[in-house]
């Protein structure tokens, strides 16, 4: 009996000495993406990987060691390093099954990493993202919060282009990618708010690069805006589906099975945009912000009528209604903001049109008008737009008190600057309204 334990026992020693090593995770990808504030890096990974960075300094580097794996392409692709913290990677496979890469840095830097599950048509990642930090390491102090001037300013308009970097958006038939051309329409839009009078844009993105959708409405607070403008091109599962929507912010479910749809897909977008779950601020903010005032959604609405109104001359309109979502980039307490779906990608003859910088500008410029009327007939108290003279034209069946209501004054406020003695007004009479 005790012989055949001992064999069963070599036996079972020499199948385990006969298993193979387990296998190196394989690097199959190495990606760039640098944007104005930070440079991010990504590994795309055939499996999850066990990595620790450090740095060093004089001169400035980076390390960073994945244990148990290997490169086998060799050579690193061409990156974009001009507009990046780095100014070359090295690498090489140590003896121990690990492989480490160098980066050359311009100036120190404080690195964050984080693993990322599959998703979308992304599977594991190392995402390396690197800030600027000062000589210490310690994070550089935020820039303090704008104050607006009292009078005389310019109305600032926060343009948010959808997507970017690593999360391309929506992809249509022909290979457009949503990031592209929701860019394009951002920048055309922030040319003609530039040419407009007491108007001032703010691009949330300006290259190829992803910015998380807490970080986006940030950015806008940031920059002290009175409007939010996110611009998309999405996709649905059904090719025929055509037209452009504007949506505002919903706590209480979407308005269409559409709406709920769209806003799912957008509010994925951080998932695969890449952001670390592990950093629960952006959450957090995002539960908070949920308590939007009503002023707010008010503002919202009346800006997004017009907007879409506009682009119902230019192009098919999918909804002739504002449209409510959950969209999560819309959740600011204090600005007013919309979400404009331009078209949608997935219908080749809409995502032909998408391409054409020609209807991109078209886009552009029915996105301005509805812009321009909104803050005509509602120019912030303090700007250069609130000094410019309101007139009012009565329409019939009009009364002073819905006027008043309409522009957001007193009824007394009405009397007293037209020298009316009463509420009666006729039609074809004009009045000047008061600025609140």
């Amino acid at each position: 009996m005790g012989a055949w334990v001992r064999n069963i026992g070599c036996a079972l020693l020499l199948a385990g000495l006969a298993l193979p090593a387990v296998a190196d995770v394989a690097v199959k990808g190495v990606r760039m993406w640098p944007a104005p504030d930070n440079t991010r890096l990504v590994f795309d990974l055939s499996a999850p990987v066990e990595h620790t960075i450090f740095t060093l300094r004089s001169p400035d580097r980076l390390v960073i060691d994945l244990k148990q794996a290997r490169y086998p392409a060799g050579r690193l692709p061409k990156l974009a390093y001009e507009k990046s913290f780095i100014r070359q990677i090295r690498h090489g496979r140590r003896q121990d099954r690990v492989l480490r890469f160098v980066l050359d840095l311009r100036h120190p830097v404080r690195p964050k990493s984080f693993v990322l599950r599959p998703q979308g048509n992304y599977g594991h990642r190392l995402v390396i993202d690197l800030y600027p930090a000062d000589a210490s390491g310690h994070k550089p102090k935020p820039k303090p919060v704008p104050h607006r001037p009292k009078r005389g300013r310019d109305v600032i308009i926060a343009i948010d282009a959808g997507h970017g970097g690593e999360d391309p958006g929506a992809i249509g038939p022909r290979g457009t990618r949503e990031k592209d051309v929701v860019l394009g329409i951002a920048r055309r839009l922030a040319d003609l708010v530039r040419r407009e009078p007491g108007m001032k844009p703010v691009l949330i993105r300006t290259g190829d690069y992803y910015v998380s959708l807490g970080k986006r409405v940030e950015k806008a607070s940031r920059a002290d805006a009175d409007l939010f403008v996110s611009i998309h091109a999405d996709a649905f599962r059904n090719r025929r589906a055509r037209g452009s929507s504007v949506f505002v912010l919903s706590n209480r479910g979407a308005t269409s099975a559409m709406a709920a749809f769209l806003a799912e897909s957008e509010n994925r977008s951080d998932l695969i945009g890449g952001v670390s779950l592990d950093d629960k601020d952006d959450l957090l903010k995002m539960v908070l912000v949920d308590m939007v005032k009503n002023s707010t959604l008010e503002d919202s609405h009346e800006v997004a009528q017009k907007v879409l109104s506009d682009l119902g001359k230019v192009t098919h309109l999918h909804k002739r209604r504002v449209e409510q979502a959950g969209f999560r980039v819309l959740k600011s307490t204090n600005i007013p903001s919309i979400l404009v779906e331009t078209a949608f990608i997935s219908n080749p003859e809409e995502e032909r049109k998408l391409r054409s910088p020609r209807h991109q500008q078209a886009l552009a410029r029915a996105l301005m008008n509805g812009i321009r009327r909104y803050f005509r007939a509602n120019p912030p108290p303090g700007t250069r737009l609130a000094q410019i003279p309101r007139k009012h034209v009565i329409a019939r069946g009009e009364t002073l008190s819905g006027i008043a209501a309409r522009y957001r004054v007193s009824v007394s406020a009405l009397r007293r600057h037209n020298g009316l003695r009463s509420d009666r007004i006729k039609p074809g009479d004009v009045i000047r309204i008061p600025y609140s």
